[in-house]
């Protein structure tokens, strides 16, 4: 496992340099860098999804999924305790940022590609979990924080969620055991090839706009990196061994809570009026630095699991 997961680091690296050359080189602009991320999350990662449950009903895949639920929630728990404690109220400081990125990761983008290569469409079925879990908290905790209200008003926006969408239709399928006709199928299955050197395209483009001189000047970045893509994922791992769930199930959750903060940051920031360029830069770094510790965190479960067994 640990060659399939350096292997698909190498691959992920260089996709997000081809990325970054495309931008440098002005074959992509800042609008088409917007489009292409609104086109993987509306259409790619959702027909992802939808077709990772396609496929045969069997009470195994049940039960994970369940455990796949109650990791997540446990990921969840992990990530509230340390961004709440390790980044306590202070004048100055963009705690409700730092919170939100330290806890929300972009599970899609960075996630799915990741699982995809480890474990194939039957990951991407168990990352459906958390996936539901992200959007269920960024729509109601997320929007509350950055908004400062209590209201519930967003709610609406997780059932109009495209991930959302295809979970349901995805279990509608999956339970009553309907199959895509092959060509529809097909066509499906080279929409999904799509997802991982888009995402990875947007990822460079993303970090090659980074002003580096300037984050650099900015500690408090790094700290935030720290937090969201190690110290949080590791004592998610530590967590996940209470469980005792299936090993792909566990291995799939860690690599969503190890993705990098939420691209949703940045957008949210730019809602409700706060420090969108501190949202990206965090967003930028973390996406950078998690091409190494993504991998890193695999190699951890799996050194874990081999002590503990």
């Amino acid at each position: 496992m640990s060659a399939i997961v350096l292997k698909q680091a190498v691959i992920m690296m260089i996709l997000i340099a081809v990325g970054a050359g495309c931008f440098k080189m002005k074959l992509l602009s800042r609008e088409t860098v917007s489009q292409i991320s609104g086109l993987v999350l509306k259409v790619v990662n959702p027909v992802v999804i939808l077709m990772a449950y396609q496929r045969e009903f069997k009470p195994e895949l049940v039960k994970n999924l369940g455990f796949a639920f109650l990791a997540s929630a446990v990921s969840y728990v992990v990530a509230f305790v340390v961004a709440y404690v390790a980044i306590p109220k202070k004048e100055g400081r963009e705690i409700v940022i730092e919170r939100f990125s330290s806890i929300y990761s972009n599970c899609g983008f960075m996630g799915i590609p990741l699982v995809q290569a480890m474990f194939q469409s039957e990951g991407v079925f168990y990352l459906t979990a958390y996936l539901t879990m992200f959007n269920g908290l960024v729509w109601s905790h997320g929007v509350m924080q950055m908004s400062g209200e209590r209201s519930l008003k967003s709610l609406g926006k997780i059932l109009r969620s495209p991930a959302i969408i295809a979970i349901i239709a995805g279990m509608i399928l999956f339970f009553c055991q309907i199959m895509l006709p092959e060509v529809l199928a097909e066509t499906f299955e080279m929409i999904g090839s799509l997802n991982s050197p888009l995402a990875m395209f947007v990822a460079g483009a993303t970090i090659i706009q980074t002003n580096l001189p300037e984050v650099v000047k900015k500690p408090r970045i790094f700290y935030v990196c720290l937090l969201k893509l190690l110290v949080i994922p590791v004592l998610t791992i530590l967590a996940l061994t209470l469980i005792q769930a299936d090993t792909t199930v566990e291995m799939t959750i860690t690599a969503a809570t190890a993705a990098p903060s939420a691209a949703i940051c940045t957008m949210q920031c730019l809602n409700y009026k706060k420090n969108a360029s501190y949202a990206s830069e965090i967003f930028a770094v973390t996406t950078l630095f998690s091409v190494a510790t993504m991998p890193l965190m695999m190699v951890i479960y799996e050194r874990i699991g081999t002590l503990l067994g």
